[in-house]
């Protein structure tokens, strides 16, 4: 795992629980604090045992430079995977696939509305994903819309129609709400989020539950956090890494008991 900072990634313990379910002994994975300025250099180093890396932040755009570009990881404009194959390097997004499987998995596999909090670099993964999962509009709401505007045209390449709203705009009631907002952004607004929707996608998975999730809960929705989108990205990045499917269950179970143990400490 790559990227900086890194020293909390849980990624580590989901792939490690995979590798021992597949039986997979001789696989390892650790983090590495690399740059963006420092990928190609690190990518160069490596010797032919590596089979892939898996990336964070702030290495997702500069890793399309490194390889044959997956169509979705061009059409996200961000990449979180990199595969070493004989034949060259291919690099993937998988942040998709996790966010539209952890929605589908919690049963709501048909959307129509969709609203995204935050117009961030995780909220370009959240509007392919909603398109994905069918909705016709999506709702960005932003402390600055002028930054949201810059979706639109990714909008209108999916089909998807975009409205752009300010951050004390009143919500719609839609389907799904996506936080993509760092800890704490949503916390005076929990209850009128939670109340907006049918299912509700915090991407923070710890401290849990948030003031979000809580409301959520207590609201009767169905809640999904970054622990959820986290297991499903790393289930299609250990079949892209291995070509063997790995049960979600057997990484949800590895991350909550990591997540506990860090409660108690």
């Amino acid at each position: 795992m790559l990227g900086s900072p890194i020293e909390h990634s849980l990624s580590p313990v989901l792939h490690r629980a995979a590798y021992a379910e597949l039986g997979l002994d001789d696989w390892s994975y650790d983090r590495y604090e690399v740059t963006d300025t420092e990928l190609a250099g690190f990518v160069a180093g490596l010797d032919p045992s590596w089979r892939g890396l898996s990336l964070t932040m702030p290495l997702k755009v500069v890793a399309l430079e490194l390889g044959e570009v997956d169509e979705l990881a061009a059409l996200v404009g961000a990449a979180n995977t990199l595969v070493f194959d004989p034949d060259g390097n291919r690099v993937y997004n998988t942040d998709v696939g996790g966010l539209v499987s952890a929605v589908v998995g919690a049963g709501a596999d048909r959307l129509d509305r969709v609203t995204i909090l935050g117009a961030g670099a995780t909220a370009r993964s959240s509007l392919v994903s909603a398109a994905r999962l069918g909705a016709s509009q999506v709702h960005v709401v932003a402390r600055s819309p002028a930054k949201a505007e810059r979706l639109r045209p990714l909008a209108d390449a999916l089909g998807v129609r975009l409205g752009v709203a300010e951050w004390r705009d009143p919500l719609p009631a839609v389907d799904l709400v996506i936080s993509t907002v760092t800890a704490g952004a949503a916390d005076d607004r929990a209850e009128e989020i939670a109340a907006s929707a049918a299912v509700v996608f915090d991407a923070i998975y710890d401290p849990w539950p948030t003031p979000l999730a809580q409301s959520a809960q207590a609201a009767g929705r169905t809640v999904l956090n970054g622990l959820d989108l986290l297991v499903g990205q790393a289930v299609l990045q250990v079949e892209l890494m291995t070509g063997q499917r790995v049960s979600p269950a057997v990484l949800m179970s590895a991350g909550r008991t990591a997540l506990s143990r860090v409660g108690d400490a």
